[in-house]
């Protein structure tokens, strides 16, 4: 009996130390907000996020508005996940200034929240994990203008107009079209980041400009649009867009597109998670992740050309290095 005691007091005491530090801890369960379903840069990091909970035993929970982008049905998400009050809580705003109210609910829950993608203008966080918007339209806006010689028209096509992330983006554009003043730009609209708006408004600026030249999107859904517009209207024209889709990366494979910016979405989906799960076992977490700003063309596609359901999550360590 005492030999019992004896081997069975420090296996009792390890379990104990573990669970005190959370480094044994499983099962925690992930609230994981994202912006629409039909933005494909949001379901790859939908499957970033579920990829990193499988590999660290959470679950995950995801909350998208039916509506795109829609502020009451985000709102009212929030309210449901309040009640339901989940382990831990991935949050990009569909708008991030009038997500502050739903954030400041989440804060009073007292559930730990990591904001992703979209800064969100008021809250409290433990960590960002994004890209750097701004950087994004500056590199895929210089790849263009070089491509093209530092000459000729180009358009800009917009986000949803007050979106920070369509701001940041299109500033980036504008900065990069300042160091090619061959280059001008005839026309700057929003296309609310979705395809078939993006194909409209493509449509109607061809109508308006004769030469078009080169097409800045600030996001793939939109920059495909324009390449089934301009393939309707038998036009031509050099098209970027930013997220790094694998419907970009196909359109670039076939010559359709020229490049997109690259937004790591599985990445931001896998270390976001991965930093909420961390925080709740209480292990070191960064204040924010940046990813830095690249482009995929033809030159370098091969490593977005893997679907992102056949992707995995890199190792802690070498994902937070962005």
């Amino acid at each position: 009996m005492n030999l019992l005691r004896t081997s069975a007091a420090p296996l009792l005491f390890l379990a104990a130390c573990a669970a005190s530090s959370g480094a044994m801890a499983q099962g925690e369960k992930i609230a994981v907000f994202t912006k629409n379903q039909t933005n494909p840069f949001f379901q790859v990091v939908r499957l970033g996020a579920d990829n990193a909970a499988r590999q660290m035993g959470a679950t995950v929970q995801h909350y998208v508005p039916t509506k795109p982008d829609s502020i009451p049905e985000q709102l009212a998400q929030i309210d449901d996940v309040v009640i339901k009050k989940p382990s831990a809580i991935v949050f990009t705003p569909v708008d991030y200034k009038a997500m502050g109210a739903g954030v400041g609910k989440i804060n009073a829950a007292g559930i730990p929240v990591v904001n992703v993608t979209d800064k969100s203008e008021s809250g409290r966080f433990v960590a960002f994990v994004g890209a750097s918007d701004y950087q994004l339209g500056l590199v895929t806006g210089q790849f263009l203008l070089k491509t093209l010689g530092g000459k000729g028209n180009v358009v800009i096509l917009e986000g949803v107009k007050g979106s920070l992330v369509s701001a940041d983006r299109v500033r980036g554009f504008n900065d990069a079209l300042k160091q090619f003043p061959g280059v001008k730009l005839v026309a700057s609209q929003p296309g609310n980041f979705q395809r078939m708006q993006g194909l409209q408004v493509m449509e109607n600026l061809m109508q308006s400009h004769p030469q078009i030249d080169g097409v800045m999107a600030a996001n793939d859904a939109m920059a495909t649009g324009a390449v089934e517009a301009l393939e309707g209207a038998n036009r031509k024209a050099q098209i970027v867009g930013i997220n790094g889709t694998k419907e970009a990366v196909d359109a670039i494979k076939a010559g359709k597109m020229l490049a997109t910016g690259d937004y790591n979405g599985f990445e931001q989906g896998c270390v976001a998670t991965m930093l909420a799960i961390r925080e709740l076992r209480k292990l070191p977490v960064p204040k924010e992740v940046v990813f830095k700003a690249g482009v995929i063309d033809k030159s370098n596609y091969q490593a977005a050309d893997t679907p992102a359901d056949q992707r995995t999550c890199a190792p802690w360590e070498q994902a937070v290095k962005g």
